[in-house]
């Protein structure tokens, strides 16, 4: 891999190693779900989109020759992520975008107050298909956290493996959906024909090929298969060589970096302003990656560096992503030479359940197989909030737990808050 790395030219600098920095959670007596005050406020109406002004753009000094203004979406809900833009045009130049969110809006947090700590990443698992196996690590590890029980080395190798393999496949879809609203076709083909490759081997490994519910409080589901190193190598032989295209067919293309670069910057400032994380923040200059900054289920021993560029344009977010990936399969071909042997998730009977074979020789097994899937397990009082770098940023998971086997609150802070 590290001879990717010298090919790489456009990056700015590599972010290494850094100092850990702690998180300072203050609690609250107004309660988490209180309402805000003014419910009627028209700004706050139009925000959350329960009230759209489509004349909100009108510009008296600009005449309708000149300005265009559009709706974009909202979509069909087959597509995902669905959302309404009303766009102001002068010519290619966007003026205005008022955004219109709530379209697919699931209730993803009272849901998880209404299932137990064992049925949790059933739930979170959907709340981004792209990178489900994030989703279930950051509630896993709250709750180990409230629990205070360490996995063993080989669960959270997999959960390694697993994330960075799912971080590889998210950015893949970004690159090929990308490619096709600029127009590049072919980026689009490409990029989900590589994907395949990952999804055959999550699917061999979980059953699914995605919302997996594999990573839970414990460990994970079930081992790797038999043979998995070769699905692997072969993953680790030809993203690689494909991603070389790529860069033969867009990296020096005119028409993709005239339609790219100088486009949609963020800065640094902006980015702070707004929550934005992850590669998007990285791409404007600074140097932020929950994998160094605060590591999670030992990612710190293995070598990797967090590509940084300062543009912040969309030239720059596309390319972090493309050196990401370079950097993810690094880390996935160090677990492959370093996968500790032993049991994959923890042997108390009273938080994972015993071995299916257990089941018909065990009347002990049988009641805490019984007792785990119909109550689930009760979790010291406390509260918590866990992080972890999914392909989109910072994900984090605050769960505040009164003892029972259901949160009292679960609380999700997205990539971009």
């Amino acid at each position: 891999m590290e001879e990717n790395k010298e090919s790489l030219k456009d990056v700015d600098f590599w972010a290494t190693n850094s100092e850990e920095s702690g998180w300072n959670i203050s609690s609250t007596d107004e309660g988490s779900q209180k309402m805000l005050d003014q419910e009627d406020d028209i700004n706050t109406k139009i925000q959350m989109g329960s009230e759209v002004v489509d004349d909100y753009f009108i510009e008296e000094d600009v005449s309708d020759d000149e300005r265009m203004i559009l709706n974009m979406g909202p979509q069909h809900p087959s597509t995902h992520g669905v959302l309404r833009l009303q766009v102001e045009l002068e010519g290619e130049v966007v003026r205005r975008v008022q955004p219109v969110i709530g379209y697919l809006h699931t209730g993803m947090e009272k849901t998880g107050e209404e299932l137990n700590y064992f049925q949790g990443p059933t739930n979170t698992t959907r709340m981004d298909y792209l990178s489900p196996f994030f989703n279930e690590l950051v509630f896993s590890l709250a709750t180990e956290k409230l629990l205070d029980i360490e996995v063993p080395d080989r669960a959270s190798t997999i959960r390694i493996l697993m994330t960075e393999l799912n971080r590889v496949s998210s950015h893949l879809v970004a690159l090929a959906t990308g490619g096709m609203d600029i127009g590049a076709l072919s980026m689009m083909i490409f990029g989900f024909r590589e994907r395949e490759l990952i999804l055959d081997f999550f699917e061999k490994t979980t059953g699914l090929r995605m919302n997996h519910n594999f990573i839970r409080p414990g460990g994970v589901a079930a081992d790797l298969p038999d043979n998995w190193q070769k699905d692997v190598e072969q993953i680790l032989k030809i993203i690689p060589e494909k991603l070389k295209d790529y860069d033969e067919m867009l990296l020096d293309n005119p028409i993709w970096q005239g339609r790219l670069k100088n486009v949609g910057i963020l800065t640094t400032e902006e980015c702070f302003a707004y929550g934005i994380t992850g590669p998007s923040l990285r791409a404007s200059g600074y140097a932020w990656d929950l994998r160094k900054m605060q590591p999670y289920s030992g990612i710190d021993k293995y070598e990797f560096d967090v590509p940084v560029l300062k543009e912040g344009d969309v030239f720059a977010r596309w390319r972090i992503k493309v050196l990401e990936i370079f950097e993810s399969l690094k880390i996935v071909e160090q677990v492959m030479g370093d996968m500790p042997k032993g049991p994959f998730k923890i042997q108390d009977k009273k938080i994972t359940p015993p071995p299916r074979k257990r089941l018909d020789e065990s009347m002990e097994a049988l009641i805490h197989h019984f007792k785990i899937y119909t109550e689930g397990f009760k979790v010291p009082p406390g509260q918590v909030y866990t992080t972890v770098e999914s392909p989109r940023g910072e994900l984090g998971c605050f769960i505040v737990s009164d003892g029972s086997p259901k949160p009292y609150r679960m609380h999700v802070r997205g990539p971009s808050f």
